[in-house]
């Protein structure tokens, strides 16, 4: 992404609905693993770190970020984190646990980048994967981002070889009518809307969707969702 979408994001990021509830789904993954209390966490492409202080109640958090100001971002919320990295020069064998939130559609080899994430993984460490659902859902948002794909199931778990699959769930599954029908009418239209999209909603909308998403985090908890905007993997180093 580039530093306009960042600045944008990192404005809204604390009290934008899909930021904030998004979070709120990580987290109840997190929790259903029953990890030990403290683990060695690897927040893998963290953006401006909106995943920061929730992870950091599960164990000890590094952050890879490659973008310069992201990475400024991060610094400035003066939480402490023991090593920031923006290359690959990683820790072998030390994470428990690697969370890579809306990355692997930002890069052009994922299967390469996730073989190599595998060797930072501790034997049976875990990797939790978000990313965008369907391809008939690429419009001009996903372009601006730089996306180069969106997924579905299949796909995702093509890109996970040598990892074995301990569960994959869409999500954002309540609110998938209203944003489908918006995308698609933005998409035939043309329209570049990003910037709305990710500006943070009067108090009342933004309340009202950040309460149907989180709300699905009672049900990923028992039972896979069927569809969603997204899509989430919990994959083991196999």
């Amino acid at each position: 992404m580039d530093n306009i979408t960042f600045s944008r994001q990192i404005k809204n990021q604390e009290k934008h609905w899909w930021f904030q509830a998004r979070k709120k789904i990580i987290e109840q993954i997190i929790s259903d693993i029953n990890l030990k209390k403290k683990i060695n966490i690897l927040d893998f492409g963290a953006g401006s770190g909106v995943n920061l202080d929730m992870l950091r109640k599960h164990g000890l958090v590094d952050i890879h970020e490659q973008n310069k100001y992201a990475r400024t971002a991060i610094k400035k919320k003066q939480i402490e984190i023991k090593n920031l990295y923006s290359t690959l020069k990683i820790k072998k064998n030390f994470y428990d646990l690697i969370l890579m939130a809306d990355v692997i559609e930002h890069v052009k080899q994922p299967k390469k980048l996730l073989k190599n994430l595998k060797k930072f993984l501790k034997k049976d460490g875990l990797i939790l994967i978000t990313v965008p659902a369907y391809q008939f859902l690429f419009s001009k948002k996903d372009e601006v981002l730089g996306h180069y794909r969106r997924y579905d199931k299949k796909r995702l778990k093509n890109e996970l070889k040598g990892f074995k699959i301990e569960n994959i769930s869409y999500f954002n599954t309540f609110l998938c009518a209203p944003i489908v029908i918006m995308t698609l009418l933005n998409k035939i239209l043309k329209r570049d809307y990003i910037k709305k999209v990710e500006t943070t909603p009067n108090f009342i909308l933004n309340k009202l969707c950040y309460f149907i998403f989180t709300a699905e985090k009672y049900f990923i908890k028992y039972f896979n969702l069927p569809f969603g905007i997204s899509i989430y993997v919990l994959a083991k180093n196999d």
